[in-house]
């Protein structure tokens, strides 16, 4: 046999291959599918087959171990009988005890349709026309005559030949499903209410079930022709202590029954060798003799006393409780360690879902610094580049700006400018210099104080130059903005106190 513990490394590209598709179809675990595959000689189809069938006991195995139980051979003739045959070895109790339970998936005959070869059907392709028109005209002669159709129809039911062909039970049958209901409802009908809790599917279906949840499978056969029917079901079967004993949660029992009149349990009952009715067999995974195997480990025909039937399964159940208990302590471990290694992965993908999103934090929190300071260095550059032309544009400016009247000239208007710093300044501009020659005055006056330019400096290019600043009488209030033009004689007249008055942008506003 093929140790549990395999290193999957130690196989072959076709062993994986092979390793793969029967793990995608089962789902079983690796430990039990390589033993199964190297016994099947890594047959997919054929371990398969075993894995939903179920693998009878190998005799070569059985053999061995009746070997090494026996007492140590005296001559080399028990050798011969090795080598040429296994009958002589007695069987263990415990195997002759089981029997294998195949999986059962009947299939309704009217699906088996044969088609004949291509060839085939060109060759029948006149016989199938000249079919056709005999059949159109035979049609239309009973159409003619409705009469002849019912007489030939009466005179075929009197064939002795049809009547032997004809389903005696007539039962139509079904899928699984509704196979099961119908039994079901008849046996309700026949026998009453009762506490039984049948499977409501097929065998196959109950059949997985038992070996995928490690339970018991109660398969119950009868025939309602026979005449110890009736009484296995009243006195029996429906009996209050069968019942509860089957109701049991604790006895794991799964109850499949059906009638042989159905196909499917038909098809049941030959593959469990049923002799006599009414049968009940227990069928239960058996690990001590293969991974996926299924076995009859009790067998119950006739009548039976319940407390015989109880007991004769509750021996079965006894017996094979502890291999089925060790399987459910490792499905339980290995459940629990593919939980905790869910957790781990669980945790680890949060963690690592957490350090994406810190990581895309701090790089948004980079990109927006990174930002700002673009934006920042943009603002100061403009800002530098503003007053690098308004500077420009000053010193230009101030070029322009007519010099301050001498005393001797009479048309002329003599304004006092009280500053934003609070510096007043009288100057004498001439009546007829325009209201922006006193805003341009203002603009430039720190850079008159210093210095005018000798050189000609031509006009900053691209800039156009806004003061920010109104010039105000107080008393009374009068604002002299650039929008409305003219001089400063007409304006404001022979002379005038005005306050610089800064314009407060909507920004500052706010």
């Amino acid at each position: 046999m093929a140790s549990q513990e395999f290193d999957i490394g130690q196989l072959d590209d076709a062993q994986r291959e092979a390793l793969q598709s029967y793990t995608s179809v089962t789902d079983q675990e690796l430990s039990a599918a390589v033993p199964l595959l190297q016994r099947s000689q890594w047959n997919v189809q054929i371990a398969i087959a075993k894995f939903f069938d179920g693998e009878p006991p190998d005799p070569v195995e059985e053999a061995r171990a009746a070997l090494a139980s026996s007492p140590p051979p005296q001559s080399n003739d028990r050798r011969e009988t090795l080598l040429n045959g296994l009958s002589s070895f007695p069987r263990s109790s415990t195997s002759s005890s089981r029997e294998p339970a195949p999986r059962i998936v009947p299939q309704p005959e009217s699906r088996n349709l044969y088609k004949p070869p291509v060839l085939f059907s060109i060759l029948l392709t006149p016989f199938n026309l000249l079919y056709r028109i005999i059949s159109g005209s035979l049609g239309l002669f009973g159409y003619l005559f409705p009469f002849l159709p019912r007489i030939l129809s009466n005179l075929a039911r009197r064939s002795p030949a049809r009547n032997s062909r004809r389903n005696t039970t007539g039962r139509r049958p079904l899928n699984p499903r509704d196979t099961a209901a119908r039994f079901i409802r008849e046996f309700e009908e026949e026998y009453g209410t009762h506490e039984l809790h049948f499977f409501e599917d097929g065998y196959a279906q109950a059949y997985d079930l038992a070996k995928n949840d490690l339970k018991f499978l109660l398969v119950v056969l009868i025939s309602p022709e026979h005449d110890d029917t009736a009484t296995f079901v009243r006195e029996i079967l429906l009996s209050p202590e069968v019942g509860t004993f089957i109701n049991d949660p604790q006895n794991n029992i799964i109850l499949w029954a059906g009638s042989v009149q159905d196909s499917e349990a038909y098809q049941v009952s030959s593959a469990l060798n049923c002799t006599k009715f009414p049968f009940a067999a227990l069928i239960v995974h058996t690990p001590q003799d293969s991974s996926t195997s299924m076995s009859t480990v009790a067998r119950i025909s006739g009548l039976v006393p319940p407390s015989a039937f109880i007991a004769k399964i509750q021996t079965a159940i006894t017996q094979q409780s502890p291999a089925l208990d060790r399987i459910r302590a490792t499905r339980a471990e290995q459940q629990a360690t593919r939980n905790i290694r869910q957790e781990q992965e669980s945790a680890y993908e949060r963690s690592l879902a957490q350090d994406r999103e810190r990581t895309r934090q701090r790089r948004e929190a980079e990109a927006a610094k990174v930002r700002a300071e673009q934006e920042a260095r943009s603002k100061a550059d403009k800002v530098e580049r503003e007053a690098q032309k308004l500077q420009e544009w000053k010193m230009w400016r101030s070029q322009q700006i007519v010099p301050e009247p001498g005393t001797d000239v009479k048309n002329i208007t003599r304004i006092s400018i009280r500053m934003p710093s609070g510096d007043r300044i009288v100057r004498r501009f001439s009546a007829d210099s325009s209201i922006e020659d006193l805003y341009a005055f203002v603009e430039c006056y720190e850079l008159l104080q210093r210095s005018v330019p000798t050189s000609t400096l031509p006009e900053p290019a691209d800039y156009n130059h806004h003061y920010k600043f109104n010039m105000v009488s107080p008393m009374p209030r009068m604002v002299y903005d650039l929008d409305t033009g003219g001089n400063v004689g007409t304006r404001i007249g022979k002379s005038g106190n005005l306050i610089v008055e800064p314009i407060l942008e909507e920004d500052d506003e706010d």
